[in-house]
């Protein structure tokens, strides 16, 4: 491996401290209460520092929903992955979708009725599965729908959905893109852009002592988008790209030896790479081509930020790699209460997000007295901020029919929207893997976007 000046080193990893990561101190989390992909307890997160960042995003005009008038019952359909790239994440996000509708109906559901819910496929973008359960959902009237949780998935069919007058409100869709996008203002997501992952990831690894770092990312509006965002952090921070760029890959090429084999020849210092499931064969071909996690520090991101024990992988493969997923810690009674839904739950990632989705959009159409899509987008942003505070349906449906103003403050974190339908405030964690390759919290990075 290269050795970089002292002096640039330094200089730099002064310069990425000022960047973003400052106000360390103990996040309070439950050691089981990380959001991490793998069953395994947390065993650092007690006592994880919790640092602040901020990142500035794209300025644009929001757009004003289309009137409308609801049927009254509010109806809520999920476009989810059961299967593709990203089907590892679909059990948690469909079990945080299934208990905040049941949660809600307990709880007097809405106008006096039980929230109806219709759950739906949405594969990935290599089928058009996504696109017919889109037009299943939009046949059967639904007022929103949570999803999808890919990127690349969601470009696919947001015309579809808002030019219908729904609401698309994702738990999972990072891609800066979005924020801009013309979606008729019916378009929310309760993940942070990866405008702020790219920050924090950028940050790590400039942190950890690398300047001259690999990137390898998927060719999807995900992958490029968030390869720029750690380039740009990297860069400000006195780093560099390996090779001048990230590279690009084809997730559906046949193997990946000459893209790893272009990395390799750049004698990278570390590398990120952002990918989905195709990632636990980038990762043997990285080992292969000697620069696999033993010889080069790897660093992964929400897209395959996984559970890798059961997949194959030698014992320690991946022992001290690290990896950023948004999320704030879950507490144990949340996740007791997903453990009811679906007892077979290992992986929680974005289930708080998914739960907080329908939570809001629930909110949103109590507040409007009307469950429209238009109704429910004109509301979203008013129950997420400037009220008083309030952490469940009960209890923020009690403030609403007293006439007050609310905020909600979810279980994946504050959750308040701009007027553009990103959230302004946003957790990262940062997690690092142990040796059976499953993975563990260190820290969480709390971030605001604008």
């Amino acid at each position: 491996m290269k050795r970089t000046i002292l002096a640039r080193r330094t200089a730099a990893l002064v310069g990425v401290s000022a960047l973003a990561l400052a106000g360390c101190g103990d996040s309070g989390s439950d050691d089981a209460s990380a959001p991490a992909a793998s069953d395994a307890p947390s065993a650092s997160s007690s006592a994880a520092p919790s640092s602040t960042a901020t990142a500035g995003v794209e300025e644009c005009e929001p757009e004003t929903p289309p009137e409308a008038t609801g049927d009254g019952v509010l109806t809520i359909g999920s476009l989810l992955p059961q299967t593709g790239n990203l089907a590892f994440l679909g059990p948690p996000e469909f079990a945080g979708v299934q208990l905040a509708v049941q949660e809600i109906n307990e709880n007097g559901g809405y106008n006096g009725q039980d929230v109806a819910y219709s759950e739906g496929d949405s594969g990935d973008t290599n089928t058009d599965i996504a696109s017919t359960t889109v037009q299943r959902l939009l046949g059967q009237d639904v007022d929103a729908i949570v999803g999808a949780a890919s990127s690349g998935v969601s470009f696919t069919v947001i015309d579809a959905i808002t030019g219908a007058g729904v609401v698309q409100i994702s738990p999972a869709n990072t891609a800066p893109d979005f924020t801009c996008a013309e979606d008729s203002g019916l378009y929310f997501r309760t993940a942070p852009s990866d405008v702020l992952q790219g920050r924090v990831m950028g940050d790590l690894v400039v942190g950890d002592g690398y300047l001259d770092i690999g990137v390898m990312a998927i060719d999807d509006p995900y992958g490029t988008g968030l390869a720029a965002n750690v380039q740009e952090t990297i860069e400000a921070g006195g780093g560099s790209i390996a090779g001048g760029e990230p590279i690009i890959y084809n997730p559906q090429a046949p193997n990946y030896s000459a893209e790893v084999a272009q990395l390799a020849e750049t004698d990278p210092e570390a590398i990120v790479l952002i990918g989905f499931d195709e990632s636990l064969r980038v990762i043997p071909e990285l080992i292969s081509q000697g620069i696999g996690p033993s010889e080069v520090p790897l660093y992964l991101v929400d897209g395959n930020l996984a559970n890798y024990s059961d997949d194959g992988l030698e014992p320690g493969a991946l022992l001290g790699t690290k990896g950023t997923l948004p999320g704030a810690a879950s507490t144990g009674d949340f996740r007791d209460r997903l453990l009811e839904v679906d007892p077979s739950l290992q992986d929680f990632s974005y289930a708080p997000e998914s739960y907080d989705a329908v939570i809001m959009t629930a909110l949103a159409a109590v507040a409007a007295g009307d469950d429209s899509g238009a109704s429910i987008a004109s509301q979203l942003p008013a129950v997420s901020r400037e009220g008083t505070e309030c952490s469940t349906y009960a209890e923020c449906l009690e403030l609403l029919q007293a006439g007050e103003d609310i905020d909600y403050q979810g279980v994946s974190g504050p959750v308040e929207f701009s007027d553009l339908g990103d959230p302004t405030e946003a957790t990262i964690g940062i997690y690092s893997y142990v040796e059976d390759n499953s993975y563990e919290n260190d820290s969480y990075v709390e971030g605001s976007v604008g």
